[in-house]
């Protein structure tokens, strides 16, 4: 791959850096023997999660563990019914989150599905139809109207070409590309006129590429780098829910204290009073309200199936249900207010719903 953009540097130039011949292509073994080196042209894929995995991951949450907390004490207590009931709510909260989890995986990743799976391209002088994985760098690329280019390439040759380029830059209006344009090194991928970028479509016109990044390296693949180190927040109702049980837990242990301490006092057993304390407490926590939550939840996230909106986590259908106002540009920046707090912020639309 070129380690300057190749949009501020003339054809000739690019070619030898990348020793590529433009009229003929690269031979099979030098295909073969890039593939090798730079590997597929595939955009990174995050690590594949068990349906076990996923599961597990649903007892993070603070009420969760504070169940879990509470059916361990209703054990010790000889509560078997309790102890029961409540893990088998906790196992029920677990089970739809990561149905729901599981199911919206499995949905992007069919959705993947879409991009270029097939392109054509000139080696040892003739045109042939490859899979997109195995479009190598110096690969000469053969674009007409309707395609898809599978790699960043570098336009050799132009014929009223134009790209629809939304989905890098929001620009909804085609762009008209040109193989003799050049710019220099401050120039947004918007305005290279003589690149052609993966994920984006050709519109209008012919066109020959000379493939400057695969997989990774590639300005789509810079976005799934960005996606996939995205760190993940907490929504408002997980923050609320972390606070209210935070809540419980201080209380119900500050009144058990209280009874303990009243008992004794009264001359009752210290062993009796603790296991009465402890009791309480334990039935102070509402073991139900995850489980509500959960299905309420679930229930949104099949309302917006309905419109054609996919959800991946419970918990993020709730966050547009904390928006008073959201302001999208064309990018799909967006500005949020929250009803629970009278205070701004700002994040890609991506993140609003994940």
């Amino acid at each position: 791959m070129l380690q300057v953009d190749a949009h501020q540097l003339p054809v000739p130039e690019v070619a030898a850096q990348l020793s590529s011949n433009a009229s003929a292509g690269l031979s099979g073994r030098e295909a073969k023997r890039r593939l090798e080196q730079y590997g597929p042209n595939e955009l990174p894929k995050a690590r594949r999660r068990s349906f076990l995995r996923v599961f597990f991951e649903q007892f993070r949450d603070f009420m969760v563990l504070v169940l879990l907390a509470a059916t361990g004490v209703s054990l010790v207590l000889g509560e078997v019914g309790d102890a029961v009931t409540i893990l088998l709510i906790v196992v029920v909260n677990a089970v739809l989150g990561a149905l729901q989890e599981f199911r919206a995986e499995r949905s992007l990743e069919a959705l993947k599905e879409m991009s270029a799976p097939t392109a054509r391209v000139r080696r040892e002088g003739g045109e042939l139809r490859i899979l997109a994985a195995e479009v190598v760098p110096g690969d000469i690329l053969l674009l007409e109207a309707g395609d898809k280019p599978a790699a960043d390439a570098r336009l050799l040759q132009t014929t009223e070409f134009g790209m629809e380029e939304a989905l890098l830059t929001g620009e909804s209006v085609p762009v008209m590309k040109s193989a003799e344009w050049l710019g220099d090194a401050r120039a947004p991928i918007g305005e290279r006129k003589n690149m052609v970028f993966a994920g984006t479509t050709v519109v209008r016109g012919r066109a020959v590429g000379l493939v400057t990044a695969t997989g990774s390296g590639t300005a789509m693949g810079g976005i799934a780098r960005l996606l996939t180190e995205q760190e993940t927040e907490a929504t408002p109702l997980q923050q609320r829910l972390e606070g209210l049980g935070k809540a419980l837990v201080w209380a119900c242990l500050a009144i058990a204290g209280v009874v303990v301490v009243a008992g004794v006092m009264r001359g009752e057993s210290l062993f009796h009073m603790f296991l009465a304390g402890v009791s309480l407490a334990v039935a102070a926590i509402p073991e139900g309200l995850p489980a509500i939550v959960t299905i309420a939840l679930a229930v949104g996230v099949q309302r917006m199936l309905r419109r054609k909106a996919l959800v991946r986590r419970l918990p993020a259908v709730e966050t547009l249900g904390s928006a008073t106002c959201i302001c999208s540009d064309k990018t799909g920046t967006s500005v949020y207010i929250r009803r629970n707090k009278p205070s701004v912020g700002t994040r890609t639309a991506a993140s609003v719903v994940r």
